[in-house]
């Protein structure tokens, strides 16, 4: 539960698996239940992100001068996996708003009716947050938990959603993990600009406690991001370290432009240089044996061993 997570409020869905499906029969509100009637019986009539924009609207609208944190998280474009098995079209809409015309599949309509549907909420989010004159000196994060997906009958290729990039979500290649974040603060960020230095999700912790002028937690892997936000500038940092244990064990390290990969057990490691190949399609592991070993140590130390999720499982 959230709310005995440190928050004060909290709208939405308590399960990933629950949350493919944006026009639930129930959410939870608190610690209760919100019963969304008008989706029983098979009804698909509420867009759970259509309320999630409006209990935003409504917490902005009540804020005062004092500080305020909300994580707004919504679940499109994801798929909704299960109904995709019955249905061509995965992934969950309306309507297919201004791409109805469209001559592509049904499922592309929808896919890029769900985000801008999104585009359209965020823009009514920032629009209060001006009207209430809260936006010059509020931060706003905007980014995607990974790479696109081949779910819901969707093809990442009909709109080239990775780029040059290798891989998709659950690969540990780039195409999966390396998105994009846009960062909004006009009292702080003054002019546009694109930063190339690296963060992860789990440098958010220290850098929302340095905003609030909180000491981190110690034990942390993150560090605080605030100068390369402000002042573009980099981040000391030895690596980045990932795994992935659905399908397979994977593991991946970076440090500086270097990365190393294991996709699955018995895969050979595969070194890529990031600033040259951004695609990851030349494997310098053979030409470089000693960095090769040097990285691949921290596939070791740079884990925890839990009982949940172990090494090679």
């Amino acid at each position: 539960m959230p709310n005995d997570a440190g928050f004060d409020e909290f709208f939405g869905f308590l399960d990933q698996t629950h949350a493919h499906n944006s026009f639930p029969e129930h959410l939870w509100q608190n610690k209760n239940e919100y019963l969304i009637q008008d989706n029983w019986f098979g009804r698909r009539k509420v867009f759970a992100p259509d309320l999630f924009t409006a209990r935003t609207l409504d917490f902005l609208s009540g804020a005062g001068n004092q500080p305020f944190f909300v994580e707004l998280s919504y679940t499109v474009p994801h798929a909704d996996n299960e109904r995709a098995r019955i249905d061509p079209v995965g992934i969950d809409v309306p309507d297919f708003g201004p791409y109805a015309g469209e001559s592509w599949p049904d499922v592309e309509k929808a896919f890029a009716a769900s985000i801008t549907r999104m585009d359209a909420d965020i823009g009514r989010i920032l629009a209060l947050l001006k009207e209430k004159g809260l936006d010059d000196n509020t931060l706003i994060l905007f980014t995607s938990d990974n790479g696109p997906h081949k779910e819901g009958n969707h093809s990442p290729d009909f709109f080239s959603s990775r780029g040059p990039l290798r891989g998709l979500k659950r690969d540990l290649y780039e195409g999966g993990i390396r998105v994009p974040t846009l960062a909004r603060w006009p009292a702080k960020i003054r002019k546009p600009a694109v930063s190339d230095v690296p963060w992860a999700f789990w440098d958010f912790l220290p850098t929302a406690a340095e905003l609030a002028g909180l000491k981190a937690p110690g034990g942390l892997d993150g560090v605080s991001i605030v100068p390369a936000l402000v002042a573009g500038s980099t981040i000391p940092r030895d690596y980045f370290y990932w795994e992935f244990h659905e399908g397979g064990f994977q593991q991946a390290v970076r440090q500086g432009d270097w990365k190393l990969v294991r996709q699955a057990p018995g895969f050979g490691l595969e070194l890529f240089h990031l600033s040259d190949d951004i695609g990851e399609r030349g494997n310098l592991a053979s030409a470089e044996p000693a960095r090769v070993k040097t990285m691949s140590e921290l596939f070791r130390t740079a884990r925890t061993e839990h009982p949940l999720y172990p090494a090679g499982a």
